[in-house]
């Protein structure tokens, strides 16, 4: 066979589905260069390549980005968490309360409440994995009744109302930039680079992927079960505090009932997008942060194109259900 040949038999054989997270993170940013380009009319978005609106896209994705990350971990174990939005809620409203309790100024307090929030996130994470793992509920089962639970729990601590905070130190860290980029976008970056070494470079993430590729083969390689998939629950619950912190510090409070909703959906659309199998064994951080600012490119898409916030959510759920199509037709 020619060299020629070979070449061609090599690009025939390229799986374009390995890379479709990246090609349509690619397709789309080419679209909405095109439209923006387009002119100044209905059809046109002019605002759309600017620095502040590309910024603020990956800003806005970031919130439910961070989530997406340790969600990642949980479904390439073979486990899914519906609680994360009420958890973010509650683990935000809780540290509010006890940021309060210190004086406005006290950046001591400010540490304090941070630091509590993060191991409440992870305690949060904790007991859905021990209900799974010790408890042998299902994990759509056991993370639907904490959902409920969270979400509760805060509601009747705050009378449903909104939970503020009278800290002056508090507030300065969610809108804060750094080298002219949000925190949170840096925030999201830093964890991504993180969990992505912490998943392909270590025998804990070789382990993971094992254990939702095939859990029995995996117990019988003396591989610790439980223990490999209650550390996931446990990571998503930290990551859902740090959420809760860069939210809740930005608007300086949280919203007991509003805050959360709809953060499940968010998050395991970014880790399916991202190219994670729904069935477990394989999986992306890199893939879920591109997923994730790909809804919030979709997202500013629509709003600068006039769409109806109603239809916005319709639009989220046809690219979910194209992104699992795909997954179908590449596994058959």
């Amino acid at each position: 066979m020619s060299d020629l040949a070979k070449k061609f038999t090599g690009f025939r054989q390229f799986k374009w589905s390995e890379h479709s997270t990246g090609l349509g993170f690619a397709l789309l940013f080419v679209l909405g260069i095109i439209v923006s380009w387009a002119g100044d009319g209905w059809y046109g978005w002019p605002s759309f390549l600017t620095w502040g609106n590309l910024i603020n896209i990956v800003k806005q994705a970031s919130y439910t980005g961070v989530i997406g990350l340790g969600m990642t971990l949980i479904i390439i174990s073979g486990g899914i968490d519906l609680s994360v939005g009420s958890m973010m809620a509650f683990t935000g409203g809780i540290t509010i309360f006890l940021l309060n309790l210190f004086p406005p100024s006290s950046v001591a307090g400010t540490l304090i409440a941070v630091v509590f929030c993060l191991v409440l996130g992870c305690a949060c994470g904790f007991l859905n994995g021990f209900m799974v793992t010790t408890g042998h509920i299902a994990p759509f089962i056991a993370t639907l009744g904490t959902m409920a639970i969270f979400r509760s729990l805060i509601q009747y601590f705050s009378g449903a109302a909104n939970i503020l905070s009278v800290s002056e130190v508090y507030p300065l860290f969610g809108p804060a930039e750094f080298l002219f980029v949000p925190v949170p976008v840096w925030v999201f970056l830093i964890l991504t680079v993180a969990l992505h070494l912490f998943l392909n470079n270590t025998r804990f993430g070789r382990y993971v992927c094992a254990v939702g590729a095939n859990e029995q083969v995996a117990r019988y390689s003396a591989i610790n079960i439980n223990l490999i998939k209650l550390i996931p629950y446990v990571i998503t619950g930290f990551t859902v505090a740090v959420s809760a912190l860069l939210w809740s510090s930005r608007i300086n409070c949280i919203h007991s009932s509003g805050d959360g909703n709809g953060y499940e959906l968010e998050a395991i659309a970014a880790v399916v997008i991202g190219g994670t199998a729904m069935t477990g064994g394989k999986g992306s951080i890199i893939g879920t942060l591109m997923g994730a600012i790909m809804l919030g490119m979709i997202n500013n898409m629509l709003v600068l194109g006039g769409v109806s916030s109603f239809l916005q959510q319709a639009a989220r759920g046809l690219v979910i259900i194209a992104a699992v199509l795909l997954q179908y037709k590449n596994t058959k």
